[in-house]
C-alpha cells in the first residue's frame, strides 16, 4: 500500500495537474476491491469439492450376524490402522450389526465396540458430491466419535474398543451401552427426538464403584468434508456465559498437546462453517472442554490437515443436551437463544445481520426463493437510496457543466510545480467556485460507496448463512458458490451493465487518460466477482440495472436541466446603437 501511495505522489509532481474526482474515486474503488480481493483468505469460502474420489483404507472387520433389513444400508464399522486387542471378556463374538436410529433429520449407525457412533447422516442437507451429508469423517483411522477421553486416571481396560451390551428403546429413538469386566464399568445412553436437532447423551466410568472424570469425544473431522480443504473452516469452541462471550480455538491452539479449559460454558463442542454439534449443559454443573489437534486424511483429500477435536465433560456423572445440525439461525434460538453466536458475522455484524435477516423474511413471507429475495432487497436498497442518488446527480450534472469555467481556473495555474504554495490558490478558487453553485465535489461519490460498502456484509452473509447453502436460482444451483459454468453468465452481465451505467453517467471531466481509467472499474470488479458467491454478484447486478433505471429516468426529467441552467453564466446584455 506505501508503494502506491508513493507512487502516485511521485506522479502528481511531475505534473501540473491535481488529481481529479475521478482519479481518487478509481484509488478508492481499488483500494475496496484489494480489500474484496484479500477477504477470501481470511474467511474460506466453500468452493466446489474435487471431484476424484480416494476410499479410506480399511481393515477387515469383526464377524458379525447378517444385518436386519431395516439395517442393512448402514455402513459397516471400519477399524483403525492400529486398534487395540479386545479383552478376553469383550470377545469378537460379541459384534452386533449397526443399530440404526432414523428420524425424519438423522440417520445414525451406532456400533457396539465402543459404543460409538460410525455415521451421521443429515437428510436434508447433501455435500458437493450429491450424497446425504455425513458429518463425521470415516477416513480418520483413529477413535470414533462419542468415544471417552480420560484427562488424569484411566481404567486398565481400553474402552474405546472393548464390545457393548447394547440395549435399543422400544420406539427406535434411543438406545443404551454398557460395559463392565469387574473392575471397570463404563455405561452410555443417547436419546433422540423425531423432528429436532436435539438429543440427550448420558455417560459414566467407574472404577472398583467409584466414578472417574471421563469426557465424551468428536475428533477426526467434522462437518462438511466435501469441500476442499475442510479443516480451515473447523474450530473448537465454548460460549463462556461469565462473559457472554464465544472463544473459538482452531488445530494450532493444541500443536503441543491438547489445550483443557473449564468454567460457567453455557455450550461447547466442534463447528465448521455451516454446521455444529455441541454439548449443552443441564444443571448449575460447569463444564470442561479439552482440544485437540488430530492429523487425518478424508475421504476426498488424502493427503492429511490439522483438524481441531473436542472432548466435553461436565462432572463425573455426565448428563448433556446434544445439537448436531445446521447453524440455522431460527433452529438455534429456539433450543437455546444463546446458540446463535455460533453464527458468526463477523465485525460488520451490526450491518450483515440486519441484510440477513431482511432477506430471509422475504424469502419466508413472500418469494420463498433466495435468488429474488436478493433481487428484492437490494431494489429496496436502492430505493432508499434514490433521494441520495438524486442529490448525486445533480451534483454531477452541475460539475459537467462548470467544466469550462474549472478549465478557465486551471489554465491560470497551468505552469506551476505540485508543491508551490500559489496551488493552495488554486484549490481554493475551484472550492469556491463549487461553493457558489452548491455542488459537493464527493455527492458524486456516496450513493456508490454505500452500495459497496454493503458488499462485504453480504459477501459475509453468502459465509455463514446455511440458509443460502444450496439455495437455487433460475440456472444457478448454488448461491452461496460460484457458478458451476464454464463462462460464468452473472460477472460477464455485471461487466457489461456497469459499463451501461457510465456511458448514461455524465462525465465531469474531459480527460481522455481519465475516462479510459474509468472504463477499466468494470473490468476491474468483474475480474474480483468472478469466482465470488453467485448471490453476491446477483446483489451487483440487480444495483447495475437499478442504477441505470434511475439514471434513465434523471436524465429525462426537467431537474438535470435545471441544474445545468443553474451553474451557467449569465448571458452578458448587447448594447444597442443608438
Amino acid at each position: 500500500m506505501s508503494q502506491s501511495v508513493n507512487g502516485g505522489n511521485k506522479d502528481a509532481a511531475e505534473t501540473p495537474k491535481e488529481m481529479s474526482m475521478e482519479v481518487r474515486l478509481l484509488l478508492a474503488f481499488l483500494l475496496m476491491g484489494a480489500v474484496m480481493f484479500l477477504t477470501p483468505y481470511f474467511y474460506k469460502s466453500p468452493p466446489p469439492a474435487p471431484t476424484k474420489k480416494t476410499p479410506a483404507a480399511a481393515a477387515p472387520a469383526a464377524p458379525a450376524p447378517a444385518p436386519a433389513p431395516a439395517t442393512a444400508a448402514a455402513p459397516a464399522p471400519q477399524q483403525p490402522a492400529a486398534r487395540p486387542a479386545a479383552s478376553a471378556s469383550a470377545t469378537p463374538q460379541q459384534a452386533q450389526p449397526p443399530y440404526i436410529i432414523d428420524t425424519d433429520l438423522y440417520r445414525i449407525a451406532f456400533n457396539n465396540q465402543g459404543a460409538t457412533v460410525r455415521s451421521w447422516l443429515l437428510k436434508k442437507y447433501r455435500g458437493n458430491d450429491g450424497k446425504p451429508l455425513d458429518l463425521m469423517n470415516s477416513a480418520a483411522k483413529m477413535e470414533w466419535p462419542f468415544s471417552l477421553y480420560f484427562p488424569a486416571e484411566k481404567p486398565a481396560e481400553n474402552v474405546n474398543w472393548t464390545y457393548y451390551k447394547q440395549t435399543p428403546d422400544a420406539d427406535g429413538l434411543g438406545i443404551a451401552f454398557e460395559y463392565t469386566n469387574g473392575p471397570t464399568t463404563v455405561r452410555k445412553s443417547f436419546r433422540f427426538q423425531k423432528n429436532k436437532y436435539v438429543s440427550e447423551v448420558k455417560f459414566q466410568v467407574t472404577v472398583d464403584g467409584r466414578p472417574i472424570p471421563s469426557m465424551i469425544a468428536w475428533r477426526g473431522g467434522f462437518g462438511d468434508l466435501t469441500i476442499a480443504n475442510p479443516s480451515a473452516a473447523q474450530r473448537a469452541l465454548y460460549f463462556n456465559a461469565a462473559d457472554n462471550k464465544l472463544v473459538e480455538q482452531n488445530a494450532k491452539t493444541a500443536k503441543d498437546g491438547p489445550v483443557t479449559s473449564s468454567g460457567d460454558y453455557t455450550f461447547a463442542g466442534i463447528a465448521d462453517t455451516y454446521f455444529a454439534a455441541v454439548f449443552l449443559r443441564e444443571g448449575g454443573s460447569s463444564m470442561q472442554e479439552t482440544v485437540f489437534s488430530d492429523t487425518v486424511a478424508t475421504a476426498l483429500e488424502e493427503k492429511p490437515a490439522a483438524f481441531p477435536g473436542a472432548a466435553i465433560s461436565a462432572g463425573t456423572a455426565s448428563a448433556l443436551s446434544l445439537f448436531v445440525g445446521p447453524k440455522d439461525l431460527d433452529v438455534l434460538k429456539g433450543i437455546n437463544p444463546k446458540l446463535e453466536a455460533v453464527v458468526d458475522f463477523g465485525w460488520l455484524s451490526i450491518l450483515a445481520k440486519p441484510l440477513f435477516l431482511i432477506t430471509n423474511f422475504v424469502n419466508d413471507a413472500f418469494v420463498h426463493n433466495f435468488g429474488w429475495s436478493i433481487v428484492l432487497v437490494t431494489i429496496l436498497i436502492y430505493m432508499v437510496l434514490f433521494p441520495i442518488r438524486i442529490s448525486s446527480m445533480k451534483s454531477m450534472r452541475k460539475m459537467q457543466a462548470l467544466k469550462p469555467q474549472i478549465d478557465v481556473i486551471n489554465s491560470k495555474y497551468k505552469n506551476l510545480k505540485f508543491n508551490d504554495p500559489k496551488k493552495t490558490e488554486q484549490q481554493q478558487e475551484t472550492m469556491d467556485l463549487y461553493k457558489k453553485h452548491g455542488v459537493n465535489p464527493m455527492g458524486g461519490c456516496l450513493p456508490t460507496v454505500i452500495s459497496l460498502l454493503l458488499i462485504i456484509p453480504f459477501y459475509k452473509v453468502f459465509q455463514v448463512a446455511v440458509e443460502m447453502r444450496g439455495a437455487s436460482w433460475l440456472w444457478v444451483t448454488d448461491l452461496s458458490q460460484p457458478e458451476h459454468l464454464p463462462i460464468k453468465i452473472l460477472p460477464v452481465a455485471m461487466i457489461i451493465t456497469q459499463f451501461l451505467t457510465q456511458k448514461m453517467m455524465p462525465t465531469p471531466s474531459a480527460d481522455p487518460n481519465q475516462q479510459r481509467m474509468m472504463m477499466f472499474m468494470p473490468l476491474i470488479f468483474g475480474f474480483m466477482f468472478y469466482n465470488f458467491p453467485s448471490g453476491l454478484v446477483l446483489y451487483y447486478l440487480t444495483g447495475n440495472l437499478v442504477s441505470m433505471g434511475q439514471q434513465w429516468f434523471f436524465n429525462r426529467t426537467e431537474t438535470a436541466q435545471e441544474a445545468v441552467r443553474s451553474v451557467q453564466p449569465a448571458p452578458k446584455k448587447k448594447i444597442g446603437r443608438k
